[in-house]
């Protein structure tokens, strides 16, 4: 019998104003004809999801994780970071080891993440999830269409997994930002 291992993530992207709620999009340049304005019709949400890459990085980590004595640092509530970008190009996506061009500060892993997604036992247990929160007036940028999730905020730290965001989302000082990212072991 021949078993497979996968590691596949996503990333959930949102942008909430300042009273919590997610924001919309401006609405595209059909809506600016004049009979479709007249029928209220909002922009999208500014919630996305996002397939992500495991970097090469990443799949080490994961295999150093199952050491008896691990010698990287694991993806932790004190040492879990998720830094945003600006540069997403497209290319060696697999072999990044943080975001090509970055903006603002990398965030601490919100408290009470890392944590699975299901109890265990229940389906939803080979899913751990990650969040950060970047609060309002802690950044402010337009293109954000990178993100990656380190294991510390040094430059020794590891990528664990890098994802494109796009449409790229543009936050203001008074909105916050939230990603969760999802990383599922799946043997088969």
């Amino acid at each position: 019998m021949k078993e497979r291992l996968r590691v596949k993530g996503l990333v959930t992207v949102r942008v909430l104003d300042r009273d919590g709620n997610v924001k919309r999009r401006v609405p595209g340049w059909l809506w600016r004809i004049a009979p479709l304005r007249l029928l209220h019709i909002p922009g999208r949400l500014m919630e996305q999801k996002f397939h992500n890459i495991v970097t090469r990085e990443g799949d080490a980590l994961i295999a150093d994780a199952l050491l008896a004595s691990p010698t990287k640092g694991k993806v932790t509530s004190s040492s879990g970071y998720i830094q945003v970008g600006t540069g997403w190009t497209g290319n060696s996506t697999k072999t990044n080891t943080r975001c090509n061009t970055s903006t603002g500060s990398m965030k601490l892993l919100d408290s009470g993440y890392p944590a699975l997604k299901a109890a265990w036992g229940s389906t939803g247990d080979t899913t751990v999830t990650y969040r950060a929160t970047f609060a309002a007036g802690s950044l402010a940028a337009n293109g954000i269409n990178e993100a990656c999730l380190l294991n510390g905020n040094s430059g020794s730290a590891n990528c664990l997994a890098y994802a494109q965001i796009s449409p790229a989302v543009n936050v203001t000082s008074s909105d916050t930002l939230q990603i969760l990212w999802e990383i599922t072991i799946l043997g088969q």
